[in-house]
């Protein structure tokens, strides 16, 4: 039994194509039987192809911080194997809890965004797309990305802008954007990308806005915080000794974490001793696949749960 998308109850089928597929299969090592959490669900890209390797008496469990990625993987996934869960993977000790589940075979998290998040014109992620200056995964959690720049300091939005952005002329931004909110909030992504346009040139062939926006995404949603504690505390909690994460991470600041924390020969045993990127054919077919850094590694059989689910 596979995936069963449902066409005539999701008028707006995902456009996103999930990257490093057979790898992500090859680390994850599935057994028909296993638990598997695709912890950052998006648009079931991943699930899909999880399902097909599970058998009758597999499970995948499906984690999203977005509603709307709920709403929609419950309308196309009808597969009885498939669980989904309206919960950050940081919550995925709650989410086991709720599907009766003690700990799980493997967990796949893919750190980028989906295809359709990007083209989501009332989220602001894309560039292109526009939109108000949201940024947040769930937009029912915590401060939009424009509320953050209308009362962050000079000097917060320049450590925001260099710390998660690494861009070069942070502290330019910053100033341009203290002097234009005054008389001027800034409300959309068009209207950042203006501001920027003003101030910097593209380099390394990307728009310059590119960063800040990344910069500001990181800081609202508290990614780089939810990602080491779900390294450092959610996945040894969760797995079975033995147990399989494999994470895809793109950009070099949550894969430097992803790296430095699987190189813990106390916890984990390393399945790729180095990333794994995408080939330059699916780079062809998918330039999104660029960035993506999937790496790999097992919970030491060492590490004891109490019991096993």
């Amino acid at each position: 039994m596979t995936a069963s998308p449902s066409p005539e109850r999701d008028s707006a089928p995902s456009i996103h194509v999930p990257v490093l597929v057979r790898e992500v299969l090859q680390c994850l090592n599935l057994r028909p039987d296993a638990i598997v959490v695709d912890a950052t669900f998006g648009g079931g890209g991943h699930a899909s192809h999880i399902l097909q390797a599970l058998g009758p008496d597999g499970l995948l469990i499906g984690l999203d911080r977005d509603p709307l990625v709920i709403q929609k993987g419950t309308e196309r996934f009808t597969d009885p194997r498939c669980r989904l869960f309206h919960r950050s993977y940081i919550e995925l000790p709650a989410a086991l809890n709720d599907a009766g589940v003690k700990l799980c075979d493997a967990v796949l998290v893919d750190l980028g965004l989906s295809s359709d998040q990007l083209a989501d014109a009332s989220r602001g992620f894309g560039i292109q797309t526009g939109g108000p200056l949201d940024l947040r995964f769930n937009p029912q959690q915590g401060e939009s990305a424009a509320d953050l720049l209308q009362r962050a300091t000079e000097a917060e939005l320049t450590q925001i802008v260099r710390d998660f952005g690494e861009e070069p002329k942070a502290a330019l931004i910053a100033r341009r954007i203290v002097e234009t909110r005054s008389s001027s909030p800034i409300t959309s992504t068009g209207d950042l990308v203006r501001l920027i346009g003003q101030v910097s040139l593209a380099s390394r062939g990307i728009h310059p806005a590119t960063l800040v926006i990344q910069a500001l995404r990181i800081a609202v949603n508290h990614e780089l915080d939810a990602v080491q504690t779900l390294l450092t505390d959610v996945l040894p909690a969760c797995l079975k000794p033995g147990g399989r994460a494999a994470i895809i991470a793109f950009h070099s600041l949550e894969d430097r974490i992803v790296k430095q924390t699987f190189r813990n020969r106390d916890v984990w045993d390393e399945v790729t001793k180095k990333p794994i990127t995408a080939s330059p054919k699916e780079v062809r077919l998918n330039p999104r696949s660029r960035s993506a850094k999937l790496r790999s590694a097992a919970l030491k059989s060492s590490i004891g749960h109490g019991g096993s689910s």
